[in-house]
């Protein structure tokens, strides 16, 4: 049967819904139900309704900083949301009928709980666990004395510390399948980024190279490595932990192969400018171009095959399909220069896209048991690119600068939180004025993009999940219907959270609104849905309006992200350059490359990600987009000619003439280093051409599968040279123009 646009879509879409149910962020999701139904059933059945609603709120507010994560640390991770929330809830609980004390204690504690988020996304969680203990309280019946406060605060801590060991020794239980799915995830990303690199192989004469591409296609290469990147992150905490057993060597053996791939891939697009500008070779280009996409698909089903729990497929060997692509014989150069042929160039890029599917297969080789992990390479990188899961005080320490981000976001809360608590008492309906509060606490966020997608997710998913809890709220079910609820909307509020907010919003509206009718033993939930649609909108309209209080500008970070990616991108390239590092995968320098290359890579995403974020603030507090994104363009490239030098020396080592390459190896990394090493400048400095005498002028090539391809690699250098002063370049434009009140910032 013909497959129909209309069918590859439905096909395409429920494959899509597929991967998401069985991610580890559903399981993950799924868990948390699990173990608040288990906890507040059995609390039910042990003490009745009113002990297993207060102990639900235990568990809904132990349950944030719950994701998948690595065993060890685990139960550290999960203790400071009860331990903190818990004195709250009951201060709270005893401050129910004194509104001004109680606003004392909630704005110096808001203040205090968002301090916690100086601990990135470790904190973040605990931040929200901390307001929940106390908006929770809030949302309950005002206890009749000390004895009713005293015995909800129990309950409270028995739910809370039964799912602190619960959750511990859940992700204990899913330890291998989270390790399973992260890695899934992380095929999952490679995938959709071997689809858009494939895209940049169809010919168009009006294309330049990854410098000069269109900004909307740089903009998608640019997010789909910088989400590459911190997948890898998350699936190095847990994959990397502790791989002793033949499986978990596997799984961690495959994650080291796609960080090789990834440098591969990064590789493969150089000189798709000279192949575009050349129509002889469109034919070959969409050729290319098949079988990269190709190579994407196989990746995602090898995702899909481990998702299912299947043993994966073999893969397909698209060397013979490389082989055979028609390359048209052409003597003359390719640019306007002395260079390579464009029949030279289209030779190598089958060869560097044969390099990817050899990757591939070896894989592949992996997960299907055929092929053993290179232990030594697991070792280096065991303990070493994890990240820390011991609390320190450094981060608190560090976090009392008027400039500093969090402390700003911290007092914006505290000020927020104090108005829309002032404003909830003020309303005819404050005894539930809690829902203004939670509002702002899941809304405002440290950037002003953040929070602008927040505001439109909360307001929409809160209209919709109104509408679901008043059809629930109206058919008068049962407590154990009731609690049934309760469970499945906390598992898709919690399993979606991180992939998609207007899902979450939606079912933790209906878990809020059914678990407050829980509290007060039966509300009217006509009235309900207005009044939550009110608290909604005037929440969220607190959280957009604080953002503009002590704001906390991309720009005022910008200076620092430059300096970190141009340092990083040096130190990669003195790493990467050097020879001492081939000598065995478990010496000193290729540890020191492999941490280098990861710095170059998280610097480099952590600088697009400012930038995106920058695009929602107001025009005259935006920096300067036009260097920023020739800067990342610049660094994005210089990552990809690197690569291409890094697999020369480490797979084609034989073809290349030591004692013509250390010379220039050395010399490209001591420029390199003197162009971006220290710290930028603020205005532009012209290059010494200091590099074009250590090349001793133009570089004659020969054809690229000779035997000697120590010209191609003295090219590459001479590529990563300029690429460095052009780096330099954009850092000093960036600086100048931060560093100039008067600048117009430019936007597009």
């Amino acid at each position: 049967m013909m497959r129909t646009p209309a069918t590859a879509a439905y096909t395409d879409r429920a494959r899509a819904a597929l991967r998401v149910a069985l991610s580890h962020y559903i399981a993950n999701g799924l868990s948390v139900a699990l173990g608040l139904l288990l906890i507040s059933g059995g609390i039910y059945l042990w003490l009745g309704q009113v002990a297993s609603t207060a102990a639900a709120v235990g568990v809904i507010v132990s349950a944030p900083p719950d994701f998948p994560g690595p065993r060890r640390g685990k139960f550290l991770q999960m203790l400071p949301a009860p331990l903190i929330g818990l004195p709250l809830f009951f201060v709270v609980q005893l401050l129910h009928a004194a509104p001004i004390r109680l606003g004392l204690v909630l704005v110096p504690a808001t203040f205090l709980a968002f301090a916690a988020m100086a601990w990135g996304k470790r904190g973040i969680p605990i931040a929200i666990a901390i307001m929940f203990s106390m908006i929770f309280s809030m949302a309950t019946p005002t206890p009749t004395g000390m004895a009713e406060a005293v015995q909800r605060t129990v309950h409270f801590g028995l739910g809370a510390a039964l799912y602190v060991v619960w959750a511990t020794l859940v992700n204990l239980a899913l330890n291998w399948r989270y390790r399973v799915q992260v890695l899934a995830d992380v095929l999952l990303s490679l995938s959709t980024l071997m689809r858009t690199e494939a895209e940049q192989f169809s010919p168009r004469d009006d294309s330049g190279d990854v410098r000069e591409m269109p900004a909307p296609m740089l903009g998608r290469l640019l997010k789909a490595q910088a989400a590459l990147a911190d997948q890898i992150q998350s699936a190095r905490d847990i994959v990397l932990e502790s791989p002793r057993t033949p499986r978990r060597q596997r799984i961690a053996g495959m994650l080291v192969a796609v960080l090789e791939l990834r440098d591969l891939l990064l590789a493969s697009e150089l000189d798709l400018d000279a192949l575009k500008a050349h129509p002889g070779h469109a034919a070959a280009l969409v050729e290319m171009q098949r079988v990269l996409l190709a190579l994407a698909a196989a990746t995602a089903a090898l995702a899909d095959a481990m998702l299912l729990a299947r043993h994966p497929p073999p893969m397909i060997d698209r060397r013979p399909e490389l082989s055979s692509i028609h390359l048209d014989a052409d003597t003359s150069p390719a640019g306007s220069h002395a260079g390579p042929t464009a029949e030279m160039l289209a030779r190598g890029l089958a060869s560097r896209i044969g390099h990817i599917n050899d990757a591939l297969l070896h894989l592949s080789a992996l997960a299907r048991g055929e092929a053993q992990p290179d232990l030594a390479v697991v070792r280096a990188n065991w303990q070493m690119f994890v990240s820390p899961t011991d609390w320190s005080w450094r981060p608190f320490l560090t976090l009392w600068r008027w400039d500093a981000p969090p402390l700003r976001h911290a007092i914006r809360a505290a000020l927020a939180i104090a108005t829309g608590y002032a404003i909830a008492v003020m309303l005819p309906w404050g005894s539930h004025d809690y829902w203004i509060l939670l509002t702002i606490v899941v809304v405002l966020r440290g950037s002003l993009s953040q929070t602008l997608e927040r505001r439109n997710h909360r307001v929409g998913g809160t209209l919709v999940g109104c509408v679901l809890a008043v059809g629930l709220l109206s058919a008068s079910p049962s407590p154990l219907a009731l609690l049934v609820a309760i469970t499945v909307s906390q598992a898709v509020a919690h399993g979606f959270a991180v992939r998609r907010y207007l899902i979450t919003a939606v079912a933790a509206t209906v878990l809020g609104l059914t678990q407050a009718h829980m509290l007060y033993a039966g509300v009217g939930p006509t009235f309900a849905l207005f009044e939550r649609i009110a608290d909604t909108l005037i929440g969220a309209g607190l959280a957009w309006a604080f953002c503009y209080v002590l704001p906390s500008w991309e720009r005022g970070q910008l200076p620092a992200l430059v300096t970190r990616t141009l340092k990083a991108q040096a130190r990669h390239a003195r790493l990467a350059l050097g020879l001492g590092q081939l000598a065995t995968v478990d010496t000193s320098p290729e540890l020191e490359w492999r941490l280098a290359r990861k710095e170059a890579f998280d610097s480099l995403s952590a600088l697009v990600q400012a930038t995106q974020r920058s695009l929602s603030e107001p025009r005259a507090v935006r920096p300067p987009i036009e260097p920023l994104e020739h800067l990342q363009a610049h660094s994005y490239q210089m990552l990809a000619q690197l690569s291409a030098v890094k697999s020369m020396l480490v797979l084609r080592l034989d073809r290349l003439t030591p004692a013509e390459i250390e010379g220039p190896l050395a010399q490209a990394a001591a420029h390199i280093e003197h162009a971006i090493g220290s710290a930028p400048t603020t205005g532009p400095i012209v290059a010494d051409g200091s590099m074009a005498s250590v090349m001793g002028g133009p570089i004659p090539l020969p054809d690229p599968f000779d035997n000697d391809i120590s010209p191609w690699l003295l090219r590459r250098l001479d590529l990563a040279v300029g690429i460095s002063d052009q780096l330099r370049d954009d850092a000093a434009r960036i600086l100048q123009s931060l560093s100039d009140p008067a600048a117009q910032p430019t936007t597009r």
